[in-house]
């Protein structure tokens, strides 16, 4: 009996899956199709559609738990603490100077090395 209920169960998802996606096809298809029309009206029934895309596909079992980490997401972004304005201009400095120090030290070296390769190749030929 289990497995006609889990059966039926997942025969609801897919259909939930298709029209989700029946849904976003129609907007996206509505959009194009009326060019001739007012882009903010274009718009509206586009965002109209995937808004209701989004909510077919959150009432399956996937939807619901990526609504839901989506959820716990912003959470924890909320939990972070940002740096200051000062902390982030003094590390941006910070990081331009240490690329410039490097970008400098590997030109030395590629100088350096194509020197030693010009002398090689004068000697040996």
């Amino acid at each position: 009996m289990s497995t006609r209920v889990e059966a039926a169960s997942g025969m609801t998802e897919v259909m939930k899956w298709l029209a989700s996606a029946l849904l976003l096809t129609a907007g996206l298809a509505g959009f194009y199709y009326f060019s001739d029309h007012s882009v903010l009206l274009r718009v509206i029934g586009l965002l109209v559609a995937i808004g209701a895309a989004i909510a077919v596909g959150v009432q399956t079992q996937r939807g619901g738990e990526l609504w839901e980490f989506m959820r716990e997401s912003r959470t924890e972004v909320r939990k972070v603490v940002w740096p200051t304005w000062k902390e982030t201009q003094q590390t941006t400095l910070l990081v331009f100077g240490l690329v410039t120090l490097v970008a400098l030290m590997m030109w030395f070296l590629d100088t350096l090395l194509a020197a030693l390769m010009r002398l090689l190749l004068q000697q040996g030929g």
